[in-house]
């Protein structure tokens, strides 16, 4: 970045931006802990959605990848939405081109279409309801008895909220890259090594990793989960980040990331990543790059995530 920020407190310039603009900062549990720290509010796909739809702020400021910021916008289109930098998108939802999607809808026309948070707003646009982690048993157990059931885009999620409804659901084989990279083989070691140790995991994680988990949940429910657990030690297994939020809620527990297949920081969402703290500082003091959407889409996007907060309230 060419701006010089030596001797500057980011922190203090962050917080008089956002009174002098009217502005909040959102942003998601995976972002980096000095993000973390200077949002408003920190917290999962669901409860961002919430806060997106319910603030009154002139700006908003989501430090989070470009679904999210979409959905903000979709929930809220009278607030001025940007985010730190557009390149932070999302491998789940980029596994599901909306093109594709629509030919696999129209192979499948009698389903009911759920769709996971993590997608475009194209592909929000093409679903009956959208769920989160957070949410997704509940959704799938609210939507129509009578109708078969397409599920997208993340295969793995998927099938766990199928095994625990009984619902057969039709997948689109979409994936997040973070999640199906950690080694089954190295969590197994790390248990050999630490037996006390109780494996927790994002559903978006592989069936066989999920299987050998003692408590699956979304990323809030697995820092609700870390946070009142009598258990001292976790591994945990969905992206890294998380652990900044565990550590201050939970500062006696001890907390060992699940390691990936490969000597790298793939445990680490690249594009969550992309976001920093001068990023921060610059799109607030520029309002840009702002996240902007036809009408006519927004509409269509906003019906389906309106009924996922409907079904669960």
């Amino acid at each position: 970045m060419s701006e010089d920020f030596v001797g500057r407190d980011l922190f203090a310039e962050i917080d008089r931006l956002k009174k002098q603009k009217n502005a909040v900062i959102l942003a998601h549990y995976y972002q980096n802990p000095d993000i973390q720290d200077v949002a408003d509010f920190v917290g999962d796909s669901l409860e961002l959605a919430r806060r997106a739809q319910q603030s009154q702020a002139k700006l908003i400021l989501f430090a989070g990848v470009h679904f999210m910021a979409e959905g903000a916008k979709i929930l809220n289109p009278h607030s001025k939405v940007i985010m730190p930098d557009l390149r932070a998108g999302c491998s789940l939802s980029d596994s599901c081109p909306p093109d594709a999607f629509a030919r696999f809808r129209e192979k499948n026309p009698d389903h009911f279409v759920i769709s996971y948070i993590n997608c475009s707003a194209a592909i929000k646009a093409q679903s009956d309801v959208i769920c989160t982690s957070s949410n997704a048993v509940k959704i799938v157990e609210h939507a129509p008895k009578d109708r078969p059931i397409l599920f997208a885009p993340d295969r793995n999620l998927g099938q766990w909220v199928a095994g625990k409804t009984g619902r057969e659901l039709t997948l689109w084989q979409g994936a997040c890259i973070v999640h199906e990279t950690f080694s089954e083989r190295k969590i197994i070691a790390l248990q050999v090594q630490h037996p006390d140790a109780e494996l927790i995991a994002h559903p978006e994680c592989e069936p066989s990793l999920l299987a050998r988990a003692q408590f699956i949940g979304s990323t809030s429910a697995l820092l609700k989960y870390v946070t009142e657990s009598p258990k001292k030690k976790f591994i945990v297994a969905t992206e890294e980040g998380i652990l900044h939020a565990m550590k201050k809620q939970a500062p006696g527990k001890e907390l060992i990331p699940a390691p990936p297949n490969q000597n790298c920081a793939c445990n680490e969402c690249p594009f969550m990543k992309l976001n920093t703290l001068e990023k921060v500082y610059l799109a607030l003091r520029d309002e840009k790059p702002e996240i902007e959407m036809p009408e006519e889409l927004r509409l269509k996007a906003l019906a389906p995530l309106q009924r996922m907060l409907e079904w669960s309230a």
